[in-house]
């Protein structure tokens, strides 16, 4: 070519390398018969490669996807990039548009497709999001997981027992980790060469009682213990006061989750099963994990005293980012968008706000997927719903953060919640904050009648009013004259609004507030 600069090559493959490079892209250009002769000029020059002499020509960039401008503007060719590490073989470098030809129909490289209307995809990404279905990398708790694992593995190092706390708000990731972190732990010790652990995992909700605990210990490492005349407690205090003869030598790993369980009203419990890991011949790694933060400060005390206070690794709640990048984490293995990426970021933002709770955050994205599938089904063909948007995740996060009044107002009976609505239109129109018990039963009757419901009569409307008061709805004062007693709100009338909105009734009363 005319003005173009020629490539120097350092070897005879390279050489040979580029003449394929360039005989294969010839070939895609000129149909089947420069195919046929591709081929046998390869084999051709496969028999001949080291007597040639003469240089390749340049490889336009366009037509090579390896090919690099230098400063100077000459093109050269990543000749490396271009062999198989596999075999060494030269491969055939193909323009953008025909790898992507090739790479459609190449099953390697087909990627699934979003189909909103497959329930299948649907119920997979909701499987993904289950609170259930654990990652196999536990992301944004390094950190902890590395503590907790260091403790076990000095344990056993140093064949000596020891205890852990671990605490932190519900939903933080503490189960989680002390699960990767007891698999990780057996892995270790194999490949060190020490005995593996017996592990024990206890979750306290299934205790009938919390002196239980100590049975499920016998059973699982002493069983021939169990039929002894001691409790179970003093069994295991006994054994592990005095040294045995015949000892397996392997530590023993105990998990207890949701600790909180075994508090009594004198905490002996807890002080007993944390003063297992203390005796001179105990073998106990023990982990306990709660919520409260200082239960080993409010709850122990006597163990600080004894200088065997627990160590303890708190977890803080999860940040905007952190629960993002686990939500994303959990979705990238399906292959394809389901959310908005704002829909996303919205809910990560309004669960980090409120409690930094990853479970919620998984509950909300479920019911946000949920929105959406009812959407779909009222939708028609024509209309495109491919995709989770903010709206979706807005109606979600609403139903999920739903304060506890507004359940309360949503299970009233009907004239209860005449009243509550009479109450605030009539503030809001009369630009108050009280009124009297006979002003709001003129404001309740006009809407019964506007609406062709019957109101009640004057005593009856007086008591549901004393009900909404002791419910802490409304605060009626006292009075000799019924009609004349002082009547106030004690909610927030925007909860009212919100927990009848939904009512087709109720929003035709209080249409004026979204005027």
């Amino acid at each position: 070519m005319p003005g173009s600069k020629i490539p120097s090559f350092s070897s005879a493959s390279e050489l040979g390398s580029a003449v394929v490079v360039d005989l294969e892209i010839a070939g895609r250009c000129q149909g089947s018969s420069t195919s046929r002769k591709r081929s046998r000029s390869q084999s051709a020059l496969k028999s001949s490669i080291k007597n040639v002499p003469s240089p390749a020509k340049r490889i336009p960039p366009r037509r090579c996807s390896n090919a690099i401008v230098d400063s100077k503007g000459e093109i050269k060719l990543d000749l490396q990039q271009c062999c198989d590490d596999s075999n060494g073989e030269p491969l055939v470098v193909s323009s953008p548009k025909i790898l992507r030809e090739e790479r459609s129909s190449d099953p390697c490289f087909q990627t699934s497709t979003w189909n909103p209307r497959d329930p299948a995809q649907i119920q997979a990404v909701k499987e993904a999001l289950h609170v259930a279905s654990a990652p196999y990398n536990i992301v944004c708790r390094e950190d902890e997981q590395k503590s907790i694992l260091d403790f076990c593995k000095v344990c056993i190092e140093q064949d000596k027992s020891g205890s852990l706390y671990v605490c932190g708000c519900p939903g933080t990731g503490k189960s989680l980790s002390v699960k990767k972190v007891k698999e990780l732990l057996v892995l270790w010790a194999k490949e060190a060469g020490f005995q593996t652990p017996e592990v024990l995992s206890i979750n306290c909700t299934l205790l009938t009682k919390a002196s239980e605990i100590f049975s499920k210990v016998i059973e699982k490492f002493h069983p021939h213990l169990k039929n002894n005349s001691c409790s179970p407690l003093q069994d295991l205090q006994k054994l592990y006061s005095q040294k045995r003869q015949l000892s397996s030598g392997k530590m023993m790993m105990i998990i207890v989750d949701e600790m909180d369980y075994l508090r009594t009203k004198d905490h002996q419990v807890l002080h007993d099963l944390f003063m297992l890991s203390t005796l001179p011949y105990s073998q106990c790694i023990l982990i306990g994990i709660a919520n409260a933060i200082d239960l080993a400060d409010r709850f122990l005390p006597r163990l600080e005293s004894l200088n065997c206070k627990p160590n303890v690794v708190t977890y803080c709640a999860y940040s905007k980012d952190q629960i993002l990048k686990i939500i994303q984490q959990r979705l990238i293995v399906l292959g394809y968008d389901i959310f908005e990426p704002i829909a996303l970021e919205f809910c990560a933002r309004k669960v980090a706000a409120a409690s930094g709770d990853m479970r919620k955050a998984l509950d909300v994205c479920r019911s946000a997927i949920e929105v959406f599938e009812a959407e779909l089904r009222l939708a028609t063909n024509k209309e495109e719903l491919k995709i989770v948007r903010f709206d979706h995740m807005d109606i979600a996060l609403s139903r999920a953060f739903k304060p506890l009044i507004v359940d309360t107002i949503q299970s009233l009976p009907q004239h209860q919640q005449i009243i509550l609505c009479s109450v605030v239109k009539f503030f809001w129109q009369c630009k108050k904050n009280a009124t009297t018990l006979g002003e709001l039963n003129r404001s309740y009757s006009e809407i019964c009648k506007d609406n062709h419901i019957p109101p009640v009569g004057m005593l009856e409307f007086t008591n549901m009013c004393r009900a909404l008061s002791d419910q802490g709805l409304l605060n009626v004062g006292q009075s000799k004259e019924i009609k004349q007693k002082r009547v106030t709100l004690q909610i927030d009338g925007s909860d009212v609004r919100f927990a009848l909105k939904e009512i087709r009734f109720f929003n035709n009363c209080l249409e004026s507030f979204n005027k």
